[in-house]
């Protein structure tokens, strides 16, 4: 498993400068106050004003820092040393006491003790991780009794589907979890396709609706909202179409392509 993960991190510690200055990332932007939130995110939490919240797998802490914006003691966590050092420069860049910490998420509880009003964790995450049960657990251990967790995620329906094919969609991978991992040559990003990385291996395991739900649950969690939605922020197929929300879609929004799930932990 670790040859898994140091494969990956060298990957994310490449891609960060790349993305850092990528137009889709916009860093300039953010640096002048814009938002790198969704509005399905700050629907779902609300007022942050005032409560701790830990983000799980942070990249360079862009939303981690617009929550602490927002008026929240955030906490970033994130594998990748280069992501953690932008993250933190960034934050001292704008003036907000956000918190980075550099953990694989298997091994945060040896580092971090502490307990949290929010944890939350969004979009191209839970891809990186091979055990999903594990993963529950460690969110309902830095859950306060009483406390939010909010996953905003692609839909892993769809990443069943070719997603290089140019014109249709075509099941050419399993909707079920392996524990072995699907493995990548990838030259390019999401941000630019056209990059030439001397990283090009990645390694990914999907999980599916049931298997994220129950490790939620069988870690004591309450889930409280599930949704689906037919958009993206970033371009998941070669024929997908920008919306005027600023979002990718299908034609005719046929199939969901993200999700969100809140989930609460009981009180005592």
């Amino acid at each position: 498993m670790d040859v898994y993960y140091e494969t990956n991190k060298r990957r994310w510690n490449e891609l960060v400068k790349i993305h850092a200055q990528s137009a889709e990332y916009d860093l300039d932007g953010f640096l002048a106050g814009k938002t790198s939130l969704h509005r399905v995110e700050l629907e779902a939490l609300g007022n942050v004003a005032g409560k701790s919240l830990l983000h799980l797998q942070c990249h360079f802490g862009l939303d981690t820092i617009s929550w602490s914006r927002l008026g929240a003691k955030a906490t970033g966590v994130d594998f990748s040393e280069t992501g953690i050092e932008l993250a933190r420069e960034l934050a001292k860049r704008v003036g907000i006491d956000t918190q980075f910490i550099c953990s694989n998420i298997y091994e945060l509880p040896q580092i971090l003790d502490a307990q949290f009003d929010i944890v939350f964790t969004s979009f191209g995450v839970l891809c990186w991780l091979a055990d999903i049960k594990e993963w529950g657990r460690i969110v309902a251990h830095y859950l306060k009794p009483g406390a939010t967790f909010l996953l905003v995620e692609s839909h892993p329906t769809f990443w069943a589907f070719d997603n290089d094919h140019p014109t249709e969609l075509r099941i050419k991978y399993s909707y079920w979890h392996n524990p072995k991992p699907y493995c990548w040559e990838a030259e390019g990003s999401y941000t630019d396709q056209e990059l030439k990385l001397e990283n090009t291996r990645c390694y990914e395991w999907n999980h599916t609706i049931s298997d994220i739900l129950n490790a939620l649950i069988d870690a004591g969690l309450v889930i409280t909202r599930v949704e689906e939605f037919p958009h993206l922020p970033w371009k998941p197929i070669p024929f997908a179409q920008k919306g005027k929300d600023g979002e990718w879609h299908l034609d005719g929004d046929l199939l969901p392509l993200s999700w969100l799930v809140k989930a609460t932990k009981p009180q005592r």
